[in-house]
């Protein structure tokens, strides 16, 4: 293909051009599954028009999807104790989606993003990752929809680790036509206009005023005037209309758009479950006598404490995660800052340490079932979710019991 052919075939694919503040901006609309969107990506910089390129990527999708080796520098014991496995278990949820979706499609799924990137570095052009931080998305998304919502994504997420049935072909359409967050999210969690909000119209936003950020430069003497802006279809016309029209300061956007809901500092369920339980012994030492209360104590511990140390023990987890399950569950509940899985899941990343293979392996691993407890990293994982999951139910059943004794 000659090189005028191959810029007039990328100018057939979807695209907006926006003027503003001096630099023109060439939004090119892809679809995340296809080769011609790819060809059409090599195409536009291969034109030499561009002396620009922003990429619908953040740093951490980035980072995964051009450094195989980025997740084993990962710090496991770091992730655990800072609260971040759930967002770590999502990511990989998310990883094994797209993978069914290569071996499905024989294509990398954001093959041209990856490539826009690497080739406007290799030809020494200003390469810009314009993308919300994967991981403020996911939360955001997930804070707007609920508890049942979040139920159905997490349950979603744990499912897709475990899936390996061929992806449905109307995802695929969307892929086609939208956006591959947006096809993820909604394969776990459903259409949901709290999802579109978060995981489109956001992003929308964010990534203009990045790109209203390379304009500011410009004016303040930076060298930009042509810059080719590469997202995904469902993108372009939002992104364009924010392009032409929002006034308010990049900075200002970027800043309410990665803001959290800030939780409440009083933590009050967890206090209304610790004054529940705690009264509920002392009502039982108060009126029953120490057998009462001791019984309502001992089978709360026990309770707890055996569901906490099975759900290790079903994850695999060592003699001394397990007794670490069975010590903390009938504490943890009653505390704010500590939970029985990040206890078990320290004690089994610290008794049996996750090596560089396993990290290596962790996305293949994932893939089946026997992999999930043949790999160090994913088995950490399982004791994480599988001991909150049993310290959970006998929390449950711990305190019928003691409401059973209260209204008899």
């Amino acid at each position: 293909m000659t090189e005028a052919a191959g810029t007039a075939a990328w100018r057939e694919q979807p695209h907006a051009i926006v003027e503003r503040d001096g630099v023109r901006f060439t939004l090119l609309g892809t679809a995340h599954v296809s080769r011609n969107s790819l060809d059409a990506v090599r195409a536009a910089i291969d034109s030499g028009e561009f002396d620009t390129v922003a990429v619908e990527l953040d740093p951490q999708r980035f980072q995964s999807l051009t450094d195989p080796d980025a997740l084993a520098r990962l710090d496991l014991v770091q992730v655990i104790r800072s609260g971040r496995t759930a967002l770590f278990a999502a990511n990989l949820g998310l990883a094994a989606y797209q993978r069914r979706l290569a071996e499905q499609l024989g294509i990398e799924p954001g093959a041209e993003l990856k490539a826009a990137a690497l080739e406007a570095r290799e030809r020494g052009l200003d390469m810009r990752l314009i993308d919300r931080d994967v991981g403020i998305t996911f939360r955001r998304a997930s804070q707007r929809l609920g508890w049942w919502g979040r139920a159905k994504l997490g349950g979603g997420l744990v499912a897709a680790l475990f899936a390996d049935e061929e992806v449905a072909g109307e995802d695929i359409e969307k892929l086609k036509q939208g956006d591959l967050l947006e096809a993820s999210f909604a394969e776990f969690a459903g259409d949901n206009p709290a999802l579109y909000e978060a995981v489109i119209a956001e992003r929308d936003r964010y990534m203009a005023a990045n790109l209203r950020a390379i304009a500011l430069e410009h004016g303040a003497g930076g060298a930009a005037r042509e810059v080719l802006a590469v997202v995904g279809a469902g993108h372009l016309q939002g992104l364009a209309r924010h392009l032409r029209e929002d006034g308010i300061a990049p900075d200002v956007v970027r800043a309410d758009l990665e803001s959290l809901a800030e939780k409440s500092s009083i933590p009050w369920f967890t206090i209304g479950l610790a004054a529940f339980v705690l009264g509920g012994f002392a009502w039982g030492f108060w009126h029953g006598g120490v057998d009462v209360g001791a019984d309502l104590l001992l089978y709360w511990v026990l309770l707890t404490g055996t569901l906490g140390a099975i759900g290790c023990a079903v994850a695999g987890g060592h003699p001394l995660s397990i007794l670490a399950a069975f010590v903390s569950s009938p504490v943890t509940p009653l505390h704010p800052a500590l939970a029985s899985g990040t206890i078990s899941a320290l004690v089994e990343a610290w008794v049996r340490k996750p090596t560089y293979a396993d990290f290596m392996a962790l996305r293949d691993d994932v893939a089946t079932m026997r992999g999930w407890w043949r790999n160090r990293v994913a088995r950490v994982l399982l004791n994480f979710f599988l001991t909150s999951l049993g310290t959970a139910i006998g929390v449950w059943l711990g305190g019928a019991r003691i409401l059973g004794k209260l209204l008899a």
